[in-house]
C-alpha cells in the first residue's frame, strides 16, 4: 500500500513496497547529481519519462489515483539502483538510470521503453492509457572545458 508522506524535507511524493518516489525537487536534484557522476564517469546514463498528452506538447495532469499504480508498475520493471519520482510535479513521472552498459547499446532505449509501456498500460483508466505517452533518453557525458 502506497502512502504519501506528509514530512516535506525528506523530498518523498510516494513510499510503497517496492521503494518511493521523490518529489520534483529531489528527482531534479538526483539528476543533478547523476549529470556530474556521468561527466566524471564518462559514462552514459537513461532518463525515462511518463506522462498523459492530449495534444502534441499539452501535458495533462495524471490522477493521483493512477500515480501509485504508475509508481509502483515502475518500481517492478526497473533496477533496486534507479530512482523513482516526478520531473514535472502530477505532470510528468520519470525514472533515473544510472550506469549504462559501456558503451551502450543501440536498442537500450527502445526495450526499456517498451518494457516500461507494458508495464504500464494498464495503470491508468482505459480512456486516459491512450494517452500514455513513455520517453526514454540516453543522456552522454557533459565534456568539461
Amino acid at each position: 500500500m502506497l502512502r504519501e508522506s506528509s514530512e516535506r524535507s525528506c523530498a518523498i511524493a510516494l513510499q510503497g513496497r517496492f521503494g518511493h518516489a521523490y518529489t520534483e525537487d529531489a528527482f531534479r536534484y538526483l539528476l543533478a547529481l547523476e549529470r556530474n557522476r556521468s561527466a566524471r564517469s564518462g559514462r552514459a546514463f537513461l532518463l525515462l519519462l511518463v506522462d498523459l498528452k492530449e495534444h502534441t506538447g499539452i501535458g495533462v495532469r495524471i490522477d493521483p489515483a493512477a500515480t501509485a499504480k504508475i509508481f509502483s508498475r515502475l518500481w517492478s520493471c526497473l533496477r533496486e539502483t534507479d530512482s523513482i519520482g516526478w520531473y514535472r510535479e502530477e505532470r510528468v513521472a520519470a525514472a533515473l538510470l544510472p550506469h549504462v552498459a559501456d558503451p551502450p547499446r543501440p536498442d537500450l532505449c527502445r526495450r526499456i521503453r517498451q518494457r516500461a509501456a507494458a508495464a504500464l498500460v494498464d495503470a491508468v483508466p482505459s480512456p486516459a492509457s491512450q494517452l500514455l505517452h513513455v520517453r526514454v533518453y540516453q543522456l552522454q557525458p557533459r565534456v568539461k572545458s
